[in-house]
């Protein structure tokens, strides 16, 4: 009885505004961490959904097991100052994840790559949830049920007082969905994100010991760590063992990298692997797909027409835009583009050339709303394991036909070429098969991926043949009668993808597991034979 008149003695509490500010809080700083769990994890693992649900189901666990603690220890003992202490040292721990979160991400991913032979981004993503943001957020989830006891009066008004505080939390949490996500994330970076909630938590804690006259060595300690992880904490940069880096920063949609050096500038929406687009500074061919991709216009008659429409839908930088016009005078070329700030890159990295009209939309949405025919449709929305669904599945495709003229290809750059049964290329090229009469692919020497090519013209082989003879540039040529010796008509198996269902997060899964074996047993045979230092000598 002595615990509660003295938890009564506090004026701050009498004050139910402060709890239901508490609670308010509570529920933003959750939202906003989870938002900022999936922008800490994806230039690591990707954005796909199953990192997504590795987040929630994870953040959800610690908020179960915190509303359990958190009901029990008010039960038990309902001093206020344990709760305020706790919401500090959530705070602190919040506010030390940009400090300290990309090496634990590095850490578990080294330690899981030679130990785990399988599910790789699952366990990775897991346990890196699990050590990172479990404990806050367990933390916070105590807030409720201790505000509960705090705020009833009477049995009479509980289920209002109940449902005050869950709207305060609802509410608290609508904005700290839509705060990261539209202002803190774009403007400040994820790292300053991470700092500002947990700054708004630790205000919060210490406004209640100022309040209620208490010296706490805890919220004092709290505001020392708090500055120290400003300090060190605030740099946005995920590839900290960069020094050279041109450019890094985040969109609304992806972490954003450029490099340069004196041949190349590369963009790259992922810290660990993976080249998005490129610039060859001396305008030769880039070695990657986007050569093999240039078959597509020989395939549609390029040199037979007047004029050639193009379509890219996921432009990036602009790369195979870039290539086409150098090559090719008589096009007229559309990008579509996603992501913004993306396109603003390219035009300050990579020589977008003026005349290349960028659209800021979705690829699928952007085919529904118009009406336009082209002769070449590009598909390059694929980023590692982040395949978009609604841009893998038989109905896509179809739409994509329909915007093609009569002799008109699609070409499809399939980033992971996989070589099990039932891979994700397997299952893409099924359904691409069932849309198109013609269907042709071609490995990309040194690389993972694959270029398809698809068309109802049953004569683009021949076409293709007499538009390269027509070739004046040598390079070029003879790029395009290898590819051509090359292509593989693609025999249909019964995988197939619609809207309904497209797996592609798991089967874009089973793809990296092998590529990641196989990296695992290249050093492996290195370790083996010449030791650690053998190894270190190789990385």
């Amino acid at each position: 009885m002595r615990k509660v008149d003295k938890m009564k003695e506090k004026k701050i509490l009498q004050n139910k505004a402060y709890l239901y500010l508490t609670e308010f809080f509570a529920g933003m700083s959750v939202m906003a961490v989870e938002l900022g769990a999936s922008r800490l994890l994806a230039p690591y693992f990707s954005s796909s959904q199953i990192v997504w649900t590795i987040i929630i189901g994870t953040i959800m666990i610690a908020m179960a097991l915190g509303n359990i603690y958190g009901g029990r220890a008010a039960d038990k003992n309902p001093n206020p100052d344990r709760l305020y202490g706790r919401i500090v040292i959530a705070a602190i721990w919040i506010a030390a994840i940009p400090v300290l979160g990309k090496y634990v991400i590095l850490a578990i991913s080294a330690v899981l790559i030679f130990s785990v032979s399988s599910n790789f981004l699952i366990w990775a993503g897991f346990f890196a949830c699990m050590v990172i943001f479990v404990f806050p957020l367990f933390l916070l989830g105590t807030v409720t049920p201790s505000l509960v006891k705090y705020t009833m009066d009477s049995l009479e008004d509980n289920g209002k007082t109940v449902g005050m505080l869950n709207a305060s939390n609802t509410i608290g949490s609508i904005l700290g969905t839509f705060l990261p996500t539209f202002v803190t994330i774009p403007a400040v970076g994820t790292s300053v994100t991470f700092l500002i909630f947990a700054g708004i938590l630790l205000l919060l804690a210490i406004l209640y010991f100022v309040s209620a006259g208490i010296k706490s060595k805890k919220a004092a300690a709290g505001i020392g760590v708090f500055l120290i992880c400003c300090i060190f904490g605030a740099s946005d940069s995920f590839a900290f063992w960069e020094d050279n880096l041109t450019y890094e920063g985040e969109s609304i949609y992806n972490y954003l990298q450029v490099k340069e050096d004196e041949e190349d500038v590369i963009l790259s929406t992922n810290v660990l692997f993976g080249v998005q687009s490129i610039l060859k500074k001396d305008e030769s061919l880039t070695g990657m797909y986007y050569d093999y991709a240039m078959a597509a216009p020989f395939l549609a008659g390029v040199r037979e027409k007047e004029q050639f429409d193009v379509l890219i839908l996921g432009m990036g930088t602009g790369t195979y835009a870039t290539q086409c016009e150098r090559y090719f005078d008589n096009m007229e070329i559309e990008g579509v583009e996603i992501d913004e700030k993306i396109t603003k890159l390219a035009e300050q990295y990579f020589r977008l050339p003026e005349d290349v009209t960028v659209t800021t939309y979705d690829g699928r949405a952007y085919l529904n709303v118009i009406d336009k025919k082209y002769d070449v449709i590009m598909v390059d929305a694929y980023q590692d394991i982040t395949i978009p669904f609604q841009m893998s599945s038989v109905e896509f495709f179809t739409l994509v036909k329909d915007h093609l003229k009569a002799d008109g290809v699609m070409v499809v750059n399939m980033n992971m070429r996989g070589t099990k049964e039932g891979n994700i290329n397997q299952y893409l090229a099924d359904t691409i098969s069932q849309v198109f009469e013609s269907v042709y692919t071609v490995d990309v020497s040194g690389s993972t991926n694959r270029e398809l090519f698809a068309s109802n013209a049953a004569d683009m082989l021949d076409v293709m043949g007499r538009n390269v003879n027509m070739e004046e540039n040598e390079e070029l040529k003879y790029l395009m009668e290898t590819i051509a010796e090359k292509l593989t008509a693609y025999q249909p198996g019964d995988y197939l993808m619609t809207d309904d269902k497209a797996p592609v997060e798991l089967l874009g899964m089973q793809v990296i597991d092998e590529l990641i074996q196989d990296e695992v047993d290249f050093y492996k045979v290195i370790y083996e034979q010449d030791g650690i230092s053998g190894l270190l000598d190789t990385m």
